[in-house]
C-alpha cells in the first residue's frame, strides 16, 4: 500500500509540473520545484522571462494558482519566480529554443539551428557543449546527428556536474529528440589544475621540506665506544 501511495503521489507531482511547463509555454521554463511547508505547498518555476509568466497584475500566477486549487486539489499553492539570468548556460532551455526553431522553420535547416545554439552557448563562457539530434533529418529515415565543442565530462563524480535536458519537436515529417548537454563556467572540477604563481610557490616549498627531510636522514650518528675491562 505505501509502495503505491508513492508511485501515485510522484506521478501527481509529475503531472503537475508538465501542467505548468505547458500552461507557461515551450521554452520559457526550465524546471518547476515542489516544496511542501505547513504554510502550503511552494512551487518555484525557474525561467527566463519572468513578465511572461506573471502577466499584467500577476494575472497569470492568480490563474495558475486557481487551476492548482481546482483540479490538482492543492491546499494553499503559493507560486514563486526564480529568474535565471543566464539562459545560454540552461540545457532545458536551450533544448526547447533548438525544439521551437525545428518546428517554426523546417527540420531542412537543422544544422543552421545547431551550429547557432551551440556557438552561442560557447560564446557565454561554457566549457563545453554537446548537442544530439534524433530524427528524420533531413532524409525520410531517422538519424542521431552529434554537434559538440570544447571540453565536456562523460563519465565519473565529475560527469554530475553537467546539466543535461531532453526536448521533443513536433515537425512535418516526424517528431525530432532534442538532446543538450552543457558544462558550465562556474563549475568546479576536481581534475581542474591551473598553474599560477601560488601553485609554483606550493611546489616549491615542498620540494625545499623533502630535502631538508633527506638532509636529517643522512647525518649519521656517532657511535657509542665502550671499553674492555681487563681481569685480574
Amino acid at each position: 500500500m505505501e509502495e503505491r501511495k508513492t508511485v501515485n503521489f510522484k506521478k501527481e507531482e509529475y503531472n503537475i509540473r508538465e501542467y505548468i511547463k505547458n500552461f507557461i509555454g515551450k521554452g520559457k521554463v526550465s524546471r518547476v520545484k515542489i516544496e511542501y511547508t505547513p504554510m502550503g505547498e511552494k512551487i518555484i518555476v525557474s525561467t527566463n522571462k519572468p513578465g511572461l509568466v506573471i502577466g499584467r497584475g500577476g494575472e497569470k500566477i492568480e490563474e495558475l494558482t486557481k487551476v492548482l486549487k481546482d483540479k490538482f486539489k492543492l491546499e494553499n499553492p503559493r507560486i514563486e519566480i526564480d529568474e535565471i539570468r543566464e539562459a545560454e548556460l540552461d540545457a532545458q532551455i536551450m533544448a526547447d529554443e533548438i525544439a521551437l526553431g525545428l518546428e517554426r522553420l523546417g527540420p531542412i535547416k537543422f544544422k543552421v539551428i545547431a551550429y547557432k545554439t551551440l556557438q552561442k552557448i560557447m560564446d557565454r563562457g561554457a566549457l563545453g557543449v554537446e548537442i544530439r539530434l534524433n530524427g528524420k533529418l533531413p532524409g525520410a529515415r531517422a538519424k542521431a546527428w552529434r554537434f559538440a565543442q570544447g571540453y565536456l565530462k562523460k563519465v565519473g563524480d565529475s560527469a554530475k556536474v553537467v546539466d543535461k535536458a531532453q526536448a521533443r519537436a513536433e515537425t512535418k515529417p516526424g517528431t525530432v529528440g532534442v538532446k543538450v548537454s552543457i558544462l558550465s563556467p562556474y563549475v568546479k572540477l576536481k581534475d581542474n589544475v591551473v598553474i599560477d604563481e601560488n601553485f609554483l610557490k606550493k611546489i616549491k616549498d615542498n620540494e625545499g621540506k623533502m630535502e631538508d627531510e633527506k638532509e636529517k636522514k643522512t647525518i649519521k650518528k656517532p657511535r657509542k665506544t665502550t671499553k674492555k675491562i681487563e681481569g685480574k
